[in-house]
């Protein structure tokens, strides 16, 4: 069950009305890092875990996102309010499909499924997680960069906030398990190449706690080790017999027909 209610989880009030920001905006409504992405994400990957803590603030995740999409749809609402007054090649978007919040990101592109990131594994799920609230979190940032009113910031700032805590609520589950950094999950053990690292990009080489011991062996100079690959085989093409080219007319066979 779902229940709605109006009042808005923090209040949007916009000072100055800007058309070509709202069109920034839309990043995080119909866009890759927006919130519509995060709060359909969270929904879905809460249905395949058996945790119930978890399963809980996944949801809880979710729906607060929910609310994030209605604040920055808000937002956009209050920033295309004067559309009329603005520019075409201001809200290029918005002329054509009037003002307020679209299922689109701020260059056009509609918004689209292939932007959630759910596997079904819930290690893999979280990391996915920490991933979507730091993208979120920079786009939050680039928009209060490109902001100039005081009461948009306001709310832009809060919304960069929450992406903060959920990214640290997502970090604490995965440490709740275990899992926060190991890199080993799933029910299949890896090979015995899991330790090697391997110097393929070579030239003022650096070492570091990802390349050295005691997690890893460090490969100096790789040599290949699976030998060249069989060669393609093309049946229908390359073996078919060549066809023969079409004889060639004799000159007394020319003389005949011109006689």
């Amino acid at each position: 069950m779902f229940l709605h209610r109006k009042e808005l989880i923090q209040p949007v009030s916009v000072g100055v009305p800007d058309a070509r920001f709202g069109t920034f905006l839309l990043e995080q409504f119909g866009g890759a890092t927006g919130e519509l992405t995060a709060a359909l994400q969270y929904w879905v990957q809460s249905f395949h875990v058996e945790d119930a803590g978890i399963r809980d603030m996944l949801q809880d995740i979710a729906i607060e996102e929910f609310g994030h999409l209605e604040m920055v749809g808000k937002l956009i609402a209050q920033h295309t309010s004067r559309i009329d007054q603005t520019s075409v090649f201001d809200a290029p978007l918005f002329k054509l499909k009037g003002g307020g919040p679209h299922f689109l990101d701020s260059q056009g592109s509609c918004w689209t499924a292939a932007y959630i990131q759910e596997g079904g594994n819930v290690v893999r799920d979280l990391r996915a997680d920490i991933s979507a609230e730091a993208g979120a979190r920079q786009t939050y940032e680039a928009l209060i960069k490109a902001c100039d009113d005081e009461n948009s910031k306001k709310v832009l700032v809060h919304l960069l906030t929450r992406e903060i805590t959920h990214a640290n609520m997502f970090m604490k589950a995965l440490d709740s398990m275990g899992k926060l950094d190991d890199p080993f999950f799933g029910n299949i053990e890896p090979d015995e190449t899991v330790r090697l690292v391997f110097n393929l990009s070579q030239g003022e080489d650096e070492r570091g706690p990802w390349n050295e011991e005691p997690d890893f062996d460090f490969v100096e100079n790789p040599k290949p080790a699976g030998g060249f690959p069989p060669a393609p085989i093309n049946p229908d093409d390359e073996h078919r017999a060549p066809s023969r080219a079409p004889a060639k007319a004799s000159k007394k066979g020319t003389a005949n027909r011109s006689a």
